[in-house]
């Protein structure tokens, strides 16, 4: 960790709401004046995965009984590759670090690992934004550029709204979603076109649904935190 423990989490989610990143991570700012340890993407093996590894990984984002039967994805030197075919409309696969808010201070963070599972409705729309995303990003595009190219794309048409019904499951013990906050919390994601939080009663007291109202251009993401892992144990939050 770099800058002391995680955020507590609690019932209300407001203290930790402003550090959701797109793959439920949760990130903090590096202390004042020391130097930004992710400003550039680092080689391409660091965020590299043995295949075996990267499809396991890949799973545990759900439970075995939607994971199991889901098209898996491994990421390449180009991108993501099919190394399994599914046959329930699912798809796991390990997002990296350029899939966080462009704000994000762990942007190109090789050690970030955020297995998902995109149900069909996520598949059919979400997941071809993540595609996208990381061929630039393995392409050398800066940060600057992928931001750039994203809003350009959104405001050409070029890259689908989340469908009705779009949700992911980010379950897995095993993620590690910032140096922050590491594991951070087993949860369940919903994916909408730009959307007001209130609209879900999110980052309110009480509310259990929290809202990333940083910059993201292409979806608004609500997060529900669960209360155990996909392998069925206690989930208690950061470890």
């Amino acid at each position: 960790m770099r800058t002391g423990q995680p955020p507590r989490f609690d019932s209300t989610c407001a203290g930790v709401a402003a550090l959701c990143l797109l793959a439920g991570a949760a990130v903090a700012g590096d202390p004042p004046g020391r130097a930004d340890p992710y400003a550039r993407m680092a080689p391409l093996e660091q965020y590299l995965m043995e295949p075996a590894a990267e499809i396991a990984l890949a799973r545990s984002a759900a439970p075995t009984a939607i994971s199991a039967n889901a098209t898996v994805l491994i990421m390449k030197r180009q991108g993501y590759e099919t190394a399994v075919t599914g046959s329930n409309g699912f798809t796991c696969l390990v997002e990296r670090a350029w899939m966080s808010p462009f704000s994000s201070t762990e942007f190109w963070n090789p050690r970030i690992r955020g297995p998902v599972c995109y149900n069909p409705a996520a598949s059919s729309s979400v997941l071809s934004y993540t595609l996208w995303r990381t061929r630039r990003a393995l392409a050398g595009h800066s940060r600057e550029q992928l931001l750039q190219e994203t809003r350009a794309a959104r405001a050409r048409g070029e890259l689908p709204a989340p469908a009705t019904g779009a949700m992911s499951y980010m379950m897995s013990r095993d993620q590690y979603l910032a140096d922050e906050a590491g594991h951070w919390h087993s949860h369940l994601m919903f994916h909408l076109p730009k959307v007001a939080p209130a609209t879900w009663g999110a980052n309110v007291p009480g509310s259990p649904v929290i809202f990333d109202d940083r910059e993201m251009p292409e979806q608004a993401v609500f997060m529900v935190p669960v209360a155990h892992w996909s392998d069925g144990t206690p989930a208690t939050g950061s470890r």
